[in-house]
C-alpha cells in the first residue's frame, strides 16, 4: 500500500494538534448526525464528530425552544460551518434496531457505518449515536422496502439551490458570506421532487453533491424551509487525500452512484442534474454502463448568463457520454426549471400523453 500523500499527513498533524488544544481548554465532543439510508438487509449511518464547548445542561442555550435554534441558526453565515475541528478516532456507540455496533470516527471525524440484521421494517427510523463525553444523539434512516423500485438522485448546486459553482468568488460570497435565508431555490424543483415521490410513495430521494460535510446542516435547512422533501445528503469532506491535495467530485459522484445501484438493486432510478458542470457526462457515463437501473435523466438547462458564470463560457456542458448510442433506451429531458421538467419526466415516465409540444430526447 502506497504511503498517505504529504498534505495529508500535514492535514491530519494539524487537525491533532487543534483537537489537543481544544481538549486542553475544556472542550468536549458533539455528535452532528446526517440522514442515514438503506434497506431492510442493512442500513448506511452517517454523522460527524467535532470538538464543542462543554454546556451547562441548565444554560438558556440548552433550554431554548426548537424554533429559537431554527431561527438563530437560520441566521448564520456559512463561513461558521468550515471553522470547526473534527474529533478524529473517536470511540462511538451505534444503536440502530436489534444491534449496536461499536467504532471509531476516521481522520475527518466522519463516522459512515454499514449495518446488517437491524431487524426494522420499511419506513423512518432512528439510530443512536453515543460517544465519550458527549450527548447521545438520534439519526434519522430512511429504510426502503426491498419490493420499492423508482427513486430520485439529484445534484444541488445549480439543480436545486442557485449557487452557480465554481465561481471562485461569487461561490465564496455564497458560502461563507451570505446568510441562510438569502439563498434562492431553482423555480419548480421542489414541487417536481413532491409531485414524483407522490406518485410512488416509499421511494426515496437522495441528494449527491460535491459539496463538503460541513455544509449538510445547513442545506438541510434550506430544503427543509424551501419544501424540498428530506433524504441523505452524499456529501465529500473537502481537502487532502491519501493520494493527493484534492479529492475528485467527479469521482465522487460516480462512487456514489454505483454505490446505491450495489446497495439497493431494485431501484430505477431518475436521475436530476444540471448543464453547468459534469452532471450529464456522469449521467451519461452511468447510465451507458448500467441501463436498466436509469429510468430517466433530467438536466436543468442553465440560461446563457448562468453558463458564463458558472464556467466562463455561455455554452452548456451538455456532453452525455462517450456512446450516445447505448442510451437509446433511456429518456433524456431538459429544460429551464423543475415545471418543465416535471411535464417533460411525466411523458417520458408514461404518466401523460405525448402532447405536440413536448419534445422527450431519446
Amino acid at each position: 500500500m502506497a504511503s498517505p500523500h504529504a498534505a495529508a499527513l500535514i492535514e491530519d498533524r494539524w487537525n491533532r494538534l487543534k483537537m489537543a488544544a481544544l481538549s486542553d481548554r475544556g472542550y468536549g465532543t458533539q455528535i452532528i448526525t446526517y440522514t442515514g439510508y438503506g434497506s431492510t438487509g442493512s442500513v448506511r449511518i452517517l454523522a460527524r464528530t467535532l470538538m464543542s464547548r462543554r454546556r451547562d445542561p441548565e444554560s438558556a442555550d440548552a433550554t431554548a425552544s426548537d424554533l429559537e435554534l431554527h431561527h438563530a441558526m437560520y441566521a448564520r453565515r456559512g463561513w461558521r460551518s468550515f471553522f470547526t475541528a473534527p474529533a478524529i478516532g473517536v470511540p462511538v456507540r451505534i444503536t440502530i434496531g436489534e444491534r449496536t455496533v461499536h467504532t471509531r470516527t476516521d481522520r475527518a471525524g466522519i463516522l459512515d457505518v454499514t449495518i446488517a440484521d437491524h431487524g426494522l421494517a420499511p419506513g423512518w427510523r432512528e439510530a443512536t449515536i453515543g460517544a465519550a463525553g458527549a450527548r447521545d444523539a438520534s439519526a434519522p434512516v430512511l429504510v426502503i422496502d426491498p419490493d420499492e423500485t423508482f427513486g430520485i438522485v439529484s445534484d444541488i448546486d445549480d439543480t436545486v439551490i442557485k449557487t452557480m459553482l465554481p465561481r471562485p468568488l461569487i461561490a465564496a460570497w455564497n458560502t461563507f458570506v451570505r446568510h441562510e435565508g438569502t439563498r434562492s431555490a431553482v423555480p419548480g424543483m421542489a414541487t417536481m421532487y413532491r409531485d414524483l415521490l407522490a406518485e410512488n410513495p416509499g421511494a426515496p430521494i437522495i441528494y449527491v453533491s460535491t459539496g463538503a460535510w460541513n455544509t449538510v446542516p445547513t442545506l438541510t435547512r434550506f430544503l427543509r424551509s424551501r419544501g424540498y422533501p428530506l433524504g441523505p445528503l452524499l456529501m465529500t469532506d473537502w481537502g487532502p487525500t491519501n493520494t493527493g491535495w484534492f479529492r475528485s467530485g467527479q469521482d465522487h459522484k460516480r462512487a456514489a452512484l454505483h454505490r446505491l445501484a450495489r446497495e439497493l438493486p431494485n431501484i430505477v432510478w431518475v436521475l436530476v442534474g444540471d448543464d453547468g458542470q459534469h452532471d450529464p457526462a456522469i449521467y451519461g457515463e452511468f447510465a451507458e454502463q448500467r441501463p436498466e437501473r436509469v429510468r430517466a435523466i433530467a438536466i436543468r438547462r442553465l440560461s446563457a448568463t448562468e453558463q458564463l458564470l458558472s464556467h466562463f463560457t455561455p455554452l452548456a456542458n451538455d456532453e452525455l457520454g462517450p456512446n450516445r448510442r447505448r442510451l437509446a433506451q433511456v429518456p433524456i429531458c431538459r429544460a429551464s426549471d423543475g415545471y418543465g421538467l416535471l411535464r417533460l419526466l411525466q411523458v417520458a415516465l408514461g404518466k401523460l400523453p405525448v402532447p405536440s409540444d413536448v419534445v422527450v430526447e431519446e
